[in-house]
Protein backbone atom coordinates (compact mmCIF):
# COMPACT_ATOMS: atom_id res chain seq x y z
CA UNK A 1 0.00 0.00 0.00
CA UNK A 2 1.61 3.63 -1.22
CA UNK A 3 2.12 5.75 1.82
CA UNK A 4 -0.50 8.12 1.56
CA UNK A 5 -2.90 5.69 1.32
CA UNK A 6 -1.67 4.10 4.87
CA UNK A 7 -3.72 5.16 7.96
CA UNK A 8 -2.35 7.46 10.36
CA UNK A 9 -2.35 5.08 13.11
CA UNK A 10 -2.44 1.23 12.71
CA UNK A 11 -4.38 -0.20 15.12
CA UNK A 12 -2.20 -2.17 17.33
CA UNK A 13 0.74 0.66 17.23
CA UNK A 14 1.30 1.95 21.27
CA UNK A 15 1.98 5.42 21.15
CA UNK A 16 3.49 5.76 24.73
CA UNK A 17 6.09 3.95 26.49
CA UNK A 18 7.75 3.98 29.47
CA UNK A 19 9.66 0.86 30.55
CA UNK A 20 12.77 1.43 32.66
CA UNK A 21 14.36 -1.89 33.32
CA UNK A 22 14.08 -2.70 29.52
CA UNK A 23 15.74 0.62 29.16
CA UNK A 24 18.71 -0.58 31.75
CA UNK A 25 19.44 -3.77 30.06
CA UNK A 26 20.09 -2.04 26.69
CA UNK A 27 21.86 1.05 27.91
CA UNK A 28 24.72 -1.25 29.46
CA UNK A 29 25.11 -3.20 26.07
CA UNK A 30 25.39 0.02 24.22
CA UNK A 31 28.02 0.90 27.15
CA UNK A 32 29.34 -2.50 26.40
CA UNK A 33 29.86 -1.65 22.58
CA UNK A 34 29.09 1.61 21.68
CA UNK A 35 28.71 0.71 17.90
CA UNK A 36 25.76 -1.67 18.91
CA UNK A 37 23.29 0.73 17.51
CA UNK A 38 20.74 -1.44 17.28
CA UNK A 39 20.71 -1.19 21.38
CA UNK A 40 19.36 2.70 20.44
CA UNK A 41 16.26 1.44 18.86
CA UNK A 42 15.28 -0.46 21.95
CA UNK A 43 16.04 2.76 24.55
CA UNK A 44 14.40 4.86 21.90
CA UNK A 45 11.01 2.46 22.02
CA UNK A 46 11.17 1.93 25.31
CA UNK A 47 10.76 5.53 26.39
CA UNK A 48 8.65 6.74 23.63
CA UNK A 49 5.60 9.45 24.31
CA UNK A 50 2.74 11.32 22.67
CA UNK A 51 4.70 14.49 21.83
CA UNK A 52 6.92 13.13 19.46
CA UNK A 53 4.26 11.12 18.00
CA UNK A 54 2.13 14.61 17.51
CA UNK A 55 4.58 16.37 16.13
CA UNK A 56 4.96 13.85 13.76
CA UNK A 57 1.10 13.58 13.19
CA UNK A 58 1.20 16.96 12.88
CA UNK A 59 4.24 17.08 10.13
CA UNK A 60 1.85 14.21 8.11
CA UNK A 61 -1.05 16.19 8.23
CA UNK A 62 0.77 19.07 6.50
CA UNK A 63 0.96 20.43 3.03
CA UNK A 64 4.41 19.37 3.16
CA UNK A 65 4.18 16.56 5.07
CA UNK A 66 1.46 15.06 2.49
CA UNK A 67 3.43 16.03 -0.91
CA UNK A 68 6.78 14.14 0.56
CA UNK A 69 3.92 11.49 1.56
CA UNK A 70 2.55 11.47 -2.36
CA UNK A 71 6.28 11.42 -3.36
CA UNK A 72 8.09 8.70 -1.83
CA UNK A 73 11.24 9.92 -1.95
CA UNK A 74 13.48 6.62 -0.31
CA UNK A 75 16.16 9.00 1.54
CA UNK A 76 18.96 6.00 2.11
CA UNK A 77 19.31 5.30 -1.42
CA UNK A 78 19.02 8.85 -2.24
CA UNK A 79 21.58 9.75 0.25
CA UNK A 80 24.20 6.67 -0.81
CA UNK A 81 24.06 7.49 -4.08
CA UNK A 82 27.30 9.45 -4.42
CA UNK A 83 26.70 9.69 -8.62
CA UNK A 84 24.24 11.59 -7.89
CA UNK A 85 25.28 14.97 -6.43
CA UNK A 86 28.41 14.64 -8.66
CA UNK A 87 27.18 18.30 -10.18
CA UNK A 88 27.15 19.98 -6.59
CA UNK A 89 29.82 22.21 -5.31
CA UNK A 90 32.20 21.46 -2.69
CA UNK A 91 30.89 23.52 -0.07
CA UNK A 92 27.21 21.74 -0.44
CA UNK A 93 25.25 19.67 2.11
CA UNK A 94 26.00 16.84 -0.51
CA UNK A 95 29.93 17.41 -0.38
CA UNK A 96 30.33 17.69 3.21
CA UNK A 97 27.76 14.95 4.01
CA UNK A 98 29.77 12.40 1.18
CA UNK A 99 33.04 13.06 2.77
CA UNK A 100 31.69 12.51 6.10
CA UNK A 101 30.27 9.23 5.36
CA UNK A 102 33.44 8.29 3.55
CA UNK A 103 35.61 9.62 6.22
CA UNK A 104 33.42 7.29 8.71
CA UNK A 105 32.94 4.30 6.66
CA UNK A 106 29.11 4.92 6.77
CA UNK A 107 26.37 4.33 5.00
CA UNK A 108 22.12 5.21 5.19
CA UNK A 109 21.55 1.52 4.13
CA UNK A 110 23.64 0.13 7.23
CA UNK A 111 22.01 2.36 9.40
CA UNK A 112 18.70 1.23 8.14
CA UNK A 113 20.25 -2.49 8.68
CA UNK A 114 20.69 -1.64 12.00
CA UNK A 115 17.00 -0.83 12.74
CA UNK A 116 16.06 -4.10 10.85
CA UNK A 117 17.85 -5.68 13.82
CA UNK A 118 15.68 -4.72 16.39
CA UNK A 119 12.56 -4.61 14.42
CA UNK A 120 12.45 -6.08 11.02
CA UNK A 121 9.92 -5.03 8.00
CA UNK A 122 7.84 -7.84 8.48
CA UNK A 123 7.22 -6.77 11.94
CA UNK A 124 6.68 -2.80 11.77
CA UNK A 125 3.03 -1.09 11.48
CA UNK A 126 2.18 -0.18 7.77
CA UNK A 127 1.00 3.27 8.42
CA UNK A 128 2.01 6.91 8.15
CA UNK A 129 3.44 6.88 11.77
CA UNK A 130 6.01 4.52 10.52
CA UNK A 131 7.26 6.53 7.82
CA UNK A 132 7.51 9.88 10.02
CA UNK A 133 9.65 7.83 12.16
CA UNK A 134 12.01 6.16 9.18
CA UNK A 135 12.23 9.51 8.24
CA UNK A 136 13.92 10.94 11.53
CA UNK A 137 16.22 7.22 11.33
CA UNK A 138 17.64 8.31 7.70
CA UNK A 139 18.15 11.66 8.48
CA UNK A 140 20.40 11.06 11.50
CA UNK A 141 23.67 12.02 9.79
CA UNK A 142 22.93 14.70 8.12
CA UNK A 143 22.13 15.94 11.79
CA UNK A 144 26.36 15.16 12.05
CA UNK A 145 26.88 17.10 8.75
CA UNK A 146 24.44 20.23 9.53
CA UNK A 147 25.77 20.71 13.22
CA UNK A 148 29.36 20.30 12.85
CA UNK A 149 28.79 17.35 15.83
CA UNK A 150 31.70 14.81 15.38
CA UNK A 151 31.18 10.63 16.62
CA UNK A 152 33.45 10.64 19.60
CA UNK A 153 31.52 10.45 22.78
CA UNK A 154 30.72 13.55 23.59
CA UNK A 155 30.02 14.61 20.03
CA UNK A 156 27.32 11.63 19.62
CA UNK A 157 26.03 12.95 23.24
CA UNK A 158 25.53 16.63 22.35
CA UNK A 159 23.56 15.28 18.77
CA UNK A 160 21.63 13.21 21.25
CA UNK A 161 20.85 16.47 23.15
CA UNK A 162 19.90 18.43 19.60
CA UNK A 163 17.84 15.47 18.14
CA UNK A 164 16.34 15.24 21.13
CA UNK A 165 14.67 18.81 21.07
CA UNK A 166 13.75 18.28 17.10
CA UNK A 167 12.25 14.73 17.70
CA UNK A 168 10.79 14.81 21.45
CA UNK A 169 11.82 10.95 23.29
CA UNK A 170 12.97 10.87 25.87
CA UNK A 171 15.11 7.55 25.56
CA UNK A 172 17.15 10.13 23.12
CA UNK A 173 17.90 12.53 25.99
CA UNK A 174 18.23 9.17 28.45
CA UNK A 175 21.08 7.78 26.68
CA UNK A 176 22.59 11.89 25.73
CA UNK A 177 22.77 11.98 29.83
CA UNK A 178 23.35 8.90 30.99
CA UNK A 179 25.90 8.12 28.34
CA UNK A 180 28.06 10.94 29.52
CA UNK A 181 27.79 10.19 33.09
CA UNK A 182 29.18 6.86 32.27
CA UNK A 183 31.61 8.75 29.87
CA UNK A 184 33.19 11.15 32.53
CA UNK A 185 33.43 8.42 35.50
CA UNK A 186 35.93 6.73 33.25
CA UNK A 187 37.60 10.26 32.11
CA UNK A 188 37.23 12.96 35.03
CA UNK A 189 38.68 16.03 32.98
CA UNK A 190 38.21 19.91 33.44
CA UNK A 191 36.17 20.97 30.22
CA UNK A 192 32.39 21.79 30.78
CA UNK A 193 31.18 18.36 29.57
CA UNK A 194 27.22 19.04 30.62
CA UNK A 195 27.72 22.56 29.28
CA UNK A 196 28.21 21.06 25.69
CA UNK A 197 25.31 19.13 26.38
CA UNK A 198 22.74 21.17 27.53
CA UNK A 199 24.58 23.15 24.29
CA UNK A 200 23.19 20.95 22.19
CA UNK A 201 19.62 21.04 23.34
CA UNK A 202 19.87 24.72 23.07
CA UNK A 203 20.81 24.69 19.41
CA UNK A 204 18.23 22.12 18.64
CA UNK A 205 15.46 23.60 19.95
CA UNK A 206 15.94 26.96 18.20
CA UNK A 207 16.52 25.03 14.69
CA UNK A 208 13.81 24.33 12.22
CA UNK A 209 13.19 20.65 12.34
CA UNK A 210 15.87 18.92 9.96
CA UNK A 211 13.63 15.69 9.10
CA UNK A 212 11.05 18.26 8.11
CA UNK A 213 13.39 19.46 5.43
CA UNK A 214 13.06 18.61 1.35
CA UNK A 215 15.73 16.68 2.05
CA UNK A 216 17.12 16.17 -2.12
CA UNK A 217 16.97 20.46 -1.85
CA UNK A 218 18.66 20.68 0.88
CA UNK A 219 21.87 18.71 -0.15
CA UNK A 220 21.78 20.98 -2.72
CA UNK A 221 22.32 23.90 -1.25
CA UNK A 222 25.77 25.70 -0.03
CA UNK A 223 25.93 24.40 3.94
CA UNK A 224 26.75 28.21 5.33
CA UNK A 225 23.33 29.25 3.78
CA UNK A 226 21.60 26.03 4.70
CA UNK A 227 22.55 26.29 8.26
CA UNK A 228 22.23 30.47 8.65
CA UNK A 229 17.95 29.31 6.71
CA UNK A 230 17.59 26.76 9.05
CA UNK A 231 18.76 28.78 12.12
CA UNK A 232 21.81 25.58 13.16
CA UNK A 233 23.91 27.58 15.87
CA UNK A 234 27.47 27.12 15.97
CA UNK A 235 28.08 24.40 18.76
CA UNK A 236 30.89 26.53 20.63
CA UNK A 237 31.33 24.79 23.80
CA UNK A 238 31.26 21.47 22.48
CA UNK A 239 34.25 22.72 20.62
CA UNK A 240 36.18 24.06 23.71
CA UNK A 241 35.27 20.83 25.65
CA UNK A 242 37.43 19.25 22.06
CA UNK A 243 40.40 21.28 22.59
CA UNK A 244 40.48 21.03 26.68
CA UNK A 245 40.64 16.74 25.98
CA UNK A 246 43.02 17.09 23.54
CA UNK A 247 44.69 19.50 25.97
CA UNK A 248 44.64 16.83 28.52
CA UNK A 249 45.36 13.94 26.09
CA UNK A 250 42.13 12.40 26.81
CA UNK A 251 41.22 12.52 23.52
CA UNK A 252 39.47 8.67 22.39
CA UNK A 253 39.64 6.66 18.84
CA UNK A 254 36.92 9.11 16.90
CA UNK A 255 37.76 12.09 18.14
CA UNK A 256 38.72 14.60 15.24
CA UNK A 257 40.26 17.98 16.28
CA UNK A 258 37.36 20.72 14.55
CA UNK A 259 39.35 22.38 11.87
CA UNK A 260 38.51 25.77 13.28
CA UNK A 261 40.90 24.79 16.22
CA UNK A 262 43.22 22.50 14.43
CA UNK A 263 44.20 25.38 11.85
Amino acid sequence: MVVIDRPLVAPGRKTTGFRPFKVWKHFRKLVADKEDTEQVFHIIEALKGRKGHKQGWDFIRSPEGQRMMREEVNIPAMLDDHARWADCGPNTVAQHYIRFMKREGLSAAGLVAESHKWLPPEKRHQDQTEWYFERLRDTHDLFHVLTTYNRDGLGEACLLGFSYEQNHNLGILFIAYAGTRNRLKEVPTKAPIFDALREGRRLGKAAAKIAHQDIEALMREDIDEARKRMNIGEPVIYRQCIAQLFEEGLQDDDMIMPEALAA
